[in-house]
Parts: C-alpha cells; sequence; structure tokens
C-alpha cells in the first residue's frame, strides 16, 4: 500500500472536459498523474464509486464547500477519483456542481486503485474491484499525508481533516 513519503503511481485518469479547449477536446481527456501533479499541491479524494449516497450527500459537497480554505491553504487543485468511467464522473460533476473546484478523475479500470494497493474488492456485491474511500496531501507527487477509511466509516477521509493536513 502505497505509504507517506511515496511517488504516486504513473498512471493515467481520465477527466470528461465539457468544453473544447486548448489540447483538450470535449469528452473523456487524458490526465497523466505524474505530469498533472508535478510542482503542485493537491487535495485528492478516492470514493468506492460516483453517486453513492454518503459519497454525494457529504464526501464530495464537504471539499466543494471547503475550496476557497484549501486554496488559501495553498493547495492548488482538489482531485476525486473513482472507479468509474470518464461519463459518470462527468455527470456527477454536474450533478455536484464542481465545475472549477473539484476535478473528477475516472479510474475507469481501477489501475490507479491498484497501484496504490487501496482497493476494495466489491465483486461478491455485483460491482468489482473499486478504491478505498481515503483522502491524501499530495506535493509535487509525493504523498504527504495519507487518511485510509475502515469499512463503513466516514470520520478522516473529509474534507476537515485534509484541510487541517494542508494547513499545517
Amino acid at each position: 500500500m502505497i505509504k507517506v513519503g511515496d511517488t504516486l503511481p504513473h498512471t493515467t485518469l481520465m477527466e470528461y472536459s465539457e468544453v473544447e479547449g486548448e489540447g483538450c477536446s470535449i469528452g473523456p481527456n487524458a490526465v497523466d498523474v505524474a505530469k498533472a501533479t508535478a510542482g503542485k499541491t493537491i487535495a485528492l479524494f478516492a470514493l468506492p464509486g460516483a453517486f453513492t449516497p454518503t459519497c454525494s450527500a457529504k464526501h464530495v459537497p464537504g471539499y466543494v464547500d471547503k475550496f476557497e480554505q484549501f486554496k488559501a491553504a495553498g493547495v492548488d487543485e482538489i482531485w476525486c477519483v473513482s472507479v468509474n468511467d470518464a461519463f459518470v464522473m462527468g455527470a456527477w460533476a454536474r450533478d455536484q456542481h464542481t465545475d472549477g473546484k473539484v476535478r473528477m478523475l475516472a479510474d475507469g479500470s481501477a489501475d490507479f486503485a491498484q497501484a496504490t494497493g487501496l482497493t476494495l474488492d466489491l465483486t461478491a456485491r455485483g460491482m468489482g474491484l473499486r478504491s478505498n474511500r481515503y483522502s491524501m496531501l499530495v506535493k509535487d507527487g509525493k504523498v504527504m499525508s495519507l487518511n485510509v477509511e475502515g469499512p463503513g466509516k466516514f470520520e478522516i477521509s473529509d474534507a476537515e481533516t485534509l484541510l487541517a493536513q494542508a494547513k499545517a
């Protein structure tokens, strides 16, 4: 399992773009984790799946609501990573009003989750391999803090915990 001091795995996540921009088209676009974290401080949180009740009611809104506080604490970007496809993450972003505040990144094949060792096997429930619920503060691709939730918990992967770590 990834730990404090480790570098994030060199994987690719996908992000759904609503508007065409320089070098990006409308629809899914690749995000190279190493390049996207270089020289930045990232508040990253991961969830088992989009549109789940706790994640939609508490996790994502908590990070959206604290966006300005994260910026004031020196965080460049907030990332939400989930084992879903980019279209689902794009729809969830619209539903949660994350535009410009939280990047909703898809780990469709669970490559990032597997590379970090932070997987949750929900195959018996028909959901396959997912990501654990966790949060981490990342500086220049290196993990500075890591908060992994136990099953069924919502105590340390929330925005408050990670914001306190960003301010420290």
